[in-house]
Parts: structure tokens; C-alpha cells; sequence
């Protein structure tokens, strides 16, 4: 069996059985609690760079399909979990976990204490983590010293958005999504509702946009720092008021920039599809897909235009804001799951709703 280490930059080492590539890699080792949808984990833009842990013992178990993707690439840097299932069992598997990981040339490694690593990463927050190719011998001491040193990649955005625009056709509203790490699920849920949807690069410019003759606009999902992204907040800037606006994951806290608003690094972020959420306007809570390192700070919303729609119930953390200026709202949850539970997937109908409410006032105003 082949053998590779996972090294912390903490000096915390594990030595596990290698699966998927057998290169090296380098990235921000974070945990996610799913218990299921490590095939929507692994290709969610949002996890780009990263090296995920899977909390739950048992992975790979029912395979991987056609139809769980996120997005046509892999976007994590490394996989590791508890016991890797290379022999799975489902009338939709197509193919295993691991060889699909070999195919897109991401490493992985399992057989090591995921609840020592998930309790470090925990106490610690994120650390970056490199994950040696198969069977290389290396100097821990330099090694260590090499990834402390290391600095992560800013601004992933460029690196996850669509590079040109392109359609998915309906004969419903038009809606310019700005794909800032789009999930797949997000489109399907626009397109099941029958809209008229154009994807555009994360930094396509207002004119533009809105030259697309929108009825609502959406903001994406995505990975790393909102505030990497200025080029994206400064184009929703001169979208406010435009048109209804609807932001996802990154893009709730891309509306809060452009909003006056502030974003911070949380300790501990939000990974899997068991967080429940408070809806403050229904009093409702619910279970939601959650992926995001940074949360809007509510210290800065003074002032603003924001008002709060929705918390997080396990850290009281910022889940969702509306303007009370324009027609705008987020949340930071993921409304389409993929995976996770659906308890928030009404929010797509609520801003179907809030685009022809726009209309009628435009065509009456006209």
C-alpha cells in the first residue's frame, strides 16, 4: 500500500495510506460535517485550494455519479478521511472516489484519526497542510519551516469564474448571474423556475450588464476573501437599484461591501449540510448547505442600509441581510443545498416574486 503524510504547519504530522494522485499538494486544511455529498464537496468552487477533511468515518461508499458535480472540475487540493470505501455500491455510481481523484490529479489520504485532526483544526482554526506525493522522504524540521512560510493564493475568484459569458436559455425572467465560483445547483434552480439566465464573469462591468436587459441579478458563491474580490464589489455598487439583486455564499458578503458593510475571518467556518438558521422575518428555522470561511461583521452595519434577515443558531454569526434602499438580499447559506436539505430553497421563489413585483412597478411608471 502506498503511503503519504499530511503536515500541518503547526508540526502536527500524520501518516496515512495515499489514494487518488500520487503528486504533492499545498493548501488550507479545513473540516466539513457532511455526512453525505463529498461529490458536491469536492467540486464546489468554493472549497478551491483547499484541503478537505471529512468529519464523517466512512467515504466513497456509494461512488461518484454524473449528476452530483458542482462544477466540470475538482476544486479542492487534497481529500482525507477516515476509511476510503474504493469498492462502492449504488445504481447511480459511475466510477470510484478515488480513481475520479486520481483522474483530476488531486491526492488524498485516509486511514489517519480524522477526530484528532478535526479537533485540532477546531481548537486552532485553519492550518495550512501539505500533503507529501507517495512515498517522499522529507526533513520535517524544513518542511515545517517551509509551510508556515507559505502564503496562500489571494484573490481565487480569477481563477474559479466562468472567462466568458455565456446562456442558459428559458423563456421566463432574464437574469445575469455573475459567476464569482458558481454551483451548478444554483443554475438548476434558475432554470427550473424557467428563467432566462446569462453567466458573466466576475468582473464584467455595470454597462454591460446591464446592456443584457435584466430583470434580477444574482450574485455567486465562491471562494477566499470577499475582500479580494473590490473589482466585483465596485460593479454591484452601480447595480444597486438597477435591478433586484440576489446574493449567494461570497455574493451575500460582496452586497454587504458594496453596502458599507465589513466581512471577517471566522475561527471555525461553516461547512456541511446540518447548520440551522434562524429566519428572522418568519421566525422559522432551518437546516442549510453552509461553505464560507468569512462572515459579514454586524459591529459594521451600522449605518448602513442592511437590516438582518438571518442567524446562524451555533455561533449567532450573520446568515442573511435585506436593503431597506433597494431591492436586494443574501444570504450565506446555500438555498439550492447540493447537497444538504432544501428547508431554504423558497428563497429562489422569492426572488422570482420580487422580479416581477420590479416590473409591474417599471411598466406602471413608464
Amino acid at each position: 500500500m502506498k503511503t503519504r503524510m499530511l503536515i500541518l504547519e503547526d508540526g502536527t504530522v500524520f501518516e496515512g495510506a495515499a489514494f487518488g494522485s500520487d503528486r504533492a499538494s499545498i493548501g488550507e486544511t479545513v473540516f466539513t460535517t457532511g455526512m453525505t455529498g463529498y461529490q458536491e464537496a469536492i467540486s464546489n468552487p468554493s472549497s478551491f485550494g483547499s484541503i478537505l477533511v471529512m468529519t464523517y468515518p466512512l467515504i466513497g461508499n456509494y461512488g461518484i455519479n454524473r449528476d452530483d458535480f458542482e462544477s466540470i472540475e475538482t476544486s479542492v487540493n487534497g481529500l482525507v478521511v477516515r476509511e476510503l470505501e474504493e469498492e462502492p455500491s449504488n445504481f447511480r455510481s459511475g466510477m470510484s472516489l478515488g480513481a475520479v481523484l486520481e483522474m483530476k490529479g488531486v491526492p488524498g489520504i485516509q486511514g489517519i484519526d480524522t477526530r484528532k485532526l478535526t479537533r485540532i483544526l477546531r481548537d486552532k482554526g485553519p492550518l495550512k497542510g501539505y500533503l507529501t506525493a507517495v512515498e517522499e522522504e522529507v526533513s520535517l524540521v524544513d518542511k515545517i519551516a517551509e509551510i508556515a512560510a507559505y502564503q496562500l493564493p489571494t484573490n481565487l475568484v480569477s481563477r474559479v469564474s466562468t472567462k466568458k459569458p455565456y446562456p442558459s436559455p428559458g423563456r421566463g425572467d432574464r437574469v445575469v448571474l455573475i459567476d464569482c465560483g458558481m454551483k451548478h445547483g444554483i443554475l438548476r434552480e434558475l432554470n427550473k423556475r424557467d428563467c432566462d439566465v446569462i453567466v458573466v464573469p466576475f468582473d464584467t462591468s455595470a454597462d454591460v450588464i446591464l446592456s443584457l436587459f435584466p430583470d434580477g441579478i444574482v450574485l455567486s458563491n465562491g471562494p477566499g476573501n470577499p475582500e479580494d474580490v473590490q473589482v466585483t464589489v465596485n460593479i454591484i455598487k452601480e447595480l444597486l437599484g438597477r435591478a433586484p439583486i440576489f446574493g449567494i455564499g461570497l455574493g451575500h458578503q460582496l452586497l454587504a461591501l458594496a453596502n458599507g458593510a465589513t466581512t471577517i475571518k471566522l475561527k471555525n467556518g461553516h461547512r456541511g449540510g446540518n447548520h440551522p438558521v434562524k429566519d428572522l422575518l418568519s421566525g422559522r428555522t432551518e437546516l442549510t448547505s453552509q461553505n464560507h470561511g468569512y462572515a459579514v461583521d454586524e459591529n459594521s452595519l451600522e449605518g448602513t442600509n442592511l437590516e438582518i434577515t438571518h442567524k446562524a443558531l451555533n455561533d449567532g454569526s450573520i446568515e442573511g441581510l435585506k436593503s431597506t434602499l433597494y431591492n436586494a438580499f443574501s444570504v450565506q447559506f446555500h438555498p439550492e443545498a447540493s447537497p444538504g436539505p432544501e428547508d431554504s430553497n423558497h428563497l429562489f421563489d422569492r426572488f422570482i416574486d420580487l422580479m416581477k413585483t420590479n416590473n409591474r412597478k417599471e411598466n406602471f411608471n413608464a
